[in-house]
């Protein structure tokens, strides 16, 4: 990790793909599935005559009524904005009256701080909410500088996504059209070859995944690399996840081609301990930009929860996704699921009980990801279901609503999650499932955000109407996969890239099994701490 931060600010020398994180939690997911069930069927069957007392408590109400609430205004809300218009900050007027078609007048308070900066020659580090307008805060001054001496590859930006990584290059091209701007993405699932022609052609702007760039610049160093050796900005989006370690083998190379005199910029939405760390030992002192505040999620995004149990969790999601959908038809929902596996699952799952949705993870073809992606954009679609590969910076700005299937480990991947509703000023909602075993990791959620959320009451009664056709249709889904052999390719790539590092086959497969039968140990353990919860919570409860 020194190595890493020393490259980027004090320029000395110096894509894990999306797969890798959400195979860990594939794995996880599928080992605890089973031991799970086991710890349910015992509560439910104590649980059960209580909850058929309640049920016949609960007072006749019309399915869906949950989600009546007054329709909130769409216009956008002065509290994300500064007074500052972008002629004060110094930008360029063929800049401004391109920002005005795009119908941006006045700067968020990242822009306001950073863009003075950037143009008078200042590393950044930039740490705002989502939905505040970052990528504006590098284009811009990087644009304004480069109409001045447009030569070769001027700016790099390096983003840990494929779709973040088209959607930076479609604001850089809205911003300078003007100029006629070329822009080039480099990212996994296009040809190798069309993509080191295109970086020879030597584009203004690259916006990059580090996997690929990595690759070209090793199949052919002595070509690729001269190509950055003028790159006047270097910039990291998603930084906090980009210097997490994961991605240290791919951004070695690519420090290594780029110049020692660079700007570099790094920006995020959350704050971490590698970023303080960057900061702290950097021989050029960057500029350190921070949007304080107690609630690290916007004030316009509605949060609450459901507390369901594990084993109808699945009837719980399309009681809700169904009847907010029915009661706001102009809506766009976001599903996040934990793993490729479980989101493609629940993507069948939907479309066997008549939904139209689309899926998004890293086992869909590229071509296939941005159609869905562009089809909800255009509300062709109304529901999308993604693993955290869409978590990170996606600028959609008519989410309404962000399911969150599972409570993340992670409680920054939450701020992430819900952070695609409630973007620019707009009003938005995000709703968490959480079961019996994610009670601390709701805590966890809570103490980070600074903020406790509010529990949705949904009427078990209604959810019981939908739980057999739902579980029908899981286990129609879970068997589609099956045929399909889901997950295989993966596998065979990756014993692939084992093999072409020098491993024998029998190395390989060892190696494959131990860290297989590692994240499985991990999560027995992870189990067995929650039963002990509950066995202790159990007999509290017992001698009280």
């Amino acid at each position: 990790m020194t190595s890493i931060c020393d490259a980027i600010l004090s320029d000395d020398e110096d894509e894990v793909l999306d797969e890798e994180e959400e195979e860990i939690e594939e794995e996880e997911a599928t080992s605890s599935k089973v031991e799970k069930t086991e710890v349910e069927e015992e509560e439910d069957d104590s649980d059960g005559e209580d909850e058929e007392n309640s049920d016949e408590e609960e007072e006749e109400t019309e399915e869906g009524v949950e989600f009546d609430s007054s329709e909130k205004p769409l216009q956008i809300s002065e509290t994300n904005m500064t007074t500052k218009n972008f002629n004060e900050l110094g930008v360029a007027s063929w800049i401004t009256n391109q920002l005005k078609t795009m119908h941006i007048k006045t700067a968020t308070p990242v822009q306001a701080h950073c863009i003075p900066k950037i143009m008078e020659g200042c590393d950044i580090l930039g740490c705002a909410r989502t939905g505040t307008g970052k990528t504006l805060a590098f284009a811009i001054p990087i644009l304004q500088k480069l109409a001045v001496d447009p030569f070769g590859v001027y700016a790099l930006i390096l983003t840990p996504t494929r779709e973040l990584a088209f959607q930076i290059a479609d604001q850089f091209m809205a911003v300078g059209k003007p100029i006629t701007l070329k822009c080039s993405v480099i990212v996994g699932g296009r040809s190798l070859i069309q993509q080191a022609s295109e970086l020879t052609s030597r584009p203004h702007i690259v916006v990059a995944t580090p996997g690929r760039l990595s690759d070209l610049i090793e199949s052919d160093p002595e070509v690729i690399s001269k190509v950055f050796k003028r790159v006047q900005f270097f910039v990291l989006d998603e930084a906090d996840r980009m210097l997490e370690g994961q991605y240290n083998d791919q951004l070695k190379p690519i420090f290594q081609a780029l110049p020692q005199k660079r700007q570099t910029l790094l920006l995020s939405a959350t704050i971490t301990n590698n970023i303080n760390h960057l900061h702290k030992v950097s021989v050029r002192k960057p500029f350190f930009f921070e949007d304080k505040g107690n609630i690290s999620t916007v004030e316009n995004l509605e949060q609450k929860f459901v507390v369901c149990p594990v084993s109808v969790k699945d009837a719980y999601l399309v009681y809700v996704v169904k009847n907010f959908s029915e009661r706001n038809p102009k809506s766009s929902v976001i599903i996040f699921a934990q793993t490729c596996r479980e989101c493609q699952a629940l993507a069948y799952m939907f479309e066997g009980l008549g939904f139209r949705v689309g899926s998004l993870h890293s086992q869909i073809a590229q071509k296939t990801r941005l159609a869905a992606l562009s089809a909800f954009r255009s509300k062709t679609l109304q529901v999308i279901i993604c693993t955290d590969v869409a978590s990170r910076g996606l600028d959609i700005p008519h989410v309404d609503l962000v399911v969150n299937h599972n409570v993340p480990h992670c409680p920054k991947t939450y701020i992430h999650r819900v952070g695609r509703s409630a973007r620019a000023g707009r009003f938005g909602s995000a709703l968490t499932f959480v079961t019996q075993y994610d009670i601390e990791l709701l805590q966890a959620v809570e103490k980070s955000i600074g903020k406790k959320l509010e529990e949705l009451k949904v009427s078990a009664k209604h959810v019981t109407k939908y739980v057999t056709k739902v579980i029908v249709a899981k286990k129609e889904a879970e068997l589609k996969l099956d045929n399909q052999k889901f997950g295989e390719k993966r596998e065979i790539n990756k014993r692939k890239e084992l093999l072409l590092s020098g491993m024998t086959e029998e190395e390989a497969d060892k190696h494959m099994q131990n860290m297989k039968t590692k994240r499985i140990n991990e999560s027995k353990r992870k189990i067995e701490k929650l039963n002990g919860q509950i066995e202790s919570k159990k007999a509290k409860k017992s001698k009280s």
